[in-house]
């Protein structure tokens, strides 16, 4: 019997990307190969030379149809199968290739707002719900609007085999999160668009819009951001603080490249309150939720572990986010490997090529008389 999959991929929308997909019906015992699509439409092509190629990149299971149908995240191609201008992916996939003995790992924090009718989900038609405070990790009545679509996702990721790992209710009310990873630089990415995915597909059910808007109402409310959280191989082992400590510094060389391309309206939510640093100063502390990188307490503590980028938007593409914080950190490691390892060599091959002091008249008979020193005669083994 036919399976449905449904091929799901990242379109040319600007400056947020948004996600299509369509289904393809294929004969059992099938494998998912590459499809097209009309690139016209996503603003990824133009009419007169419009088709572009998806090629899968990830499967897993379908948790809203049958047992055997399957979702497919795909990547945009060009017709000659080269990555098209919108692929983000292809730079994360050679950013994890590059520096994969560090096998940089990420854990990526979603957070989002429900809308529905123009407004926040469960806002009143007019004016305001009560000021933030009761909403994070809440519970009971009306503070809670949203919460039957958060546990439907939460249980189509998990039967879908997705790596969430864990939900909760946000700051603003109507606000919500939920964790995915420990995964791979290009595979995060995956992942994270895929659950996105689920998630805006659930809310249809219900009526309910999905908005990633880095700060979807303006005053007094928090932003929603995507923090991202990052560790080598060196960071997770014992000892690894002092690479998480370079880790911080290396996102430091490189503040504005970062806040260009951790997502649109990045301004309006990083201006140093409701939990996030000023966009334009970076800065790094130890359960400070104030700074630009945080390093959780249990890490201090266990002096190794991972570090918390806070500054990327909930709108931001995770396939990006992870390829510039792969790069800038496993290359500033990279550096101080090298140059550590150079260093060393120069001081092995110092120490080779110093001169033995001349040896001495007196050295000389010394040595000679030892050489002609005749040997004792050896025991026998038996007696």
């Amino acid at each position: 019997m036919s399976y449905q999959a449904e091929y799901i991929w990242i379109d040319g929308t600007e400056p947020t990307r948004k996600l299509r997909s369509k289904t393809r019906v294929i004969a059992d015992g099938k494998k998912p190969v590459i499809w097209g699509f009309d690139g016209s439409s996503t603003n990824q092509a133009t009419g007169h030379f419009s088709d572009c190629v998806l090629r899968p990149v990830f499967t897993c299971a379908d948790p809203l149809r049958g047992p055997k149908d399957i979702l497919v995240m795909c990547e945009v191609l060009n017709p000659d199968m080269t990555p098209h201008p919108t692929n983000t992916r292809a730079a994360a996939l050679a950013a994890g290739k590059k520096y994969a003995r560090f096998e940089p790992k990420f854990g990526i924090e979603q957070e989002y707002t429900f809308y529905k009718d123009g407004r926040p989900y469960g806002w009143p038609e007019e004016g305001y719900p009560a000021p933030q405070g009761p909403y994070y990790c809440g519970v009971g009545g009306d503070k809670m609007p949203g919460r039957e679509i958060v546990e439907e996702h939460t249980l189509a990721c998990i039967r879908a085999g997705i790596g969430i790992e864990g939900t909760n209710a946000e700051v603003m009310m109507g606000q919500w999160e939920f964790q995915i990873g420990i995964l791979g630089t290009a595979e995060v990415g995956d992942q994270l668009w895929t659950a996105r995915w689920l998630l805006e597909r659930i809310a249809e059910e219900f009526d309910v819009d999905v908005n990633f808007d880095a700060k979807p109402i303006k005053g007094d409310w928090n932003g929603a951001g995507a923090h991202t959280n990052f560790s080598t191989k060196r960071m997770r082992a014992a000892g690894g603080w002092d690479a998480i400590i370079a880790g911080c510094e290396a996102l430091g060389t490189r503040v504005e490249e970062h806040i260009k391309n951790y997502g649109e309206g990045i301004e309006d939510r990083l201006t140093g309150e409701h939990e996030t640093a000023p966009w334009s100063k970076f800065t790094y502390g130890i359960s400070d939720r104030g700074s630009s990188v945080r390093i959780p307490g249990a890490v201090a503590r266990d002096k190794r572990g991972y570090l918390e980028d806070r500054r990327p938007n909930a709108n931001m593409d995770p396939y990006v986010v992870a390829a510039l914080m792969t790069d800038t950190i496993c290359a500033a490691a990279s550096q101080k490997s090298g140059a550590a390892k150079k260093s060393a060599k120069k001081a092995t091959a110092k120490k080779t090529t110093k001169k033995a002091p001349a040896k001495t008249s007196a050295t000389k008979k010394s040595a000679t008389k030892k050489t002609t020193k005749k040997a004792p005669a050896k025991t026998s083994a038996r007696r």
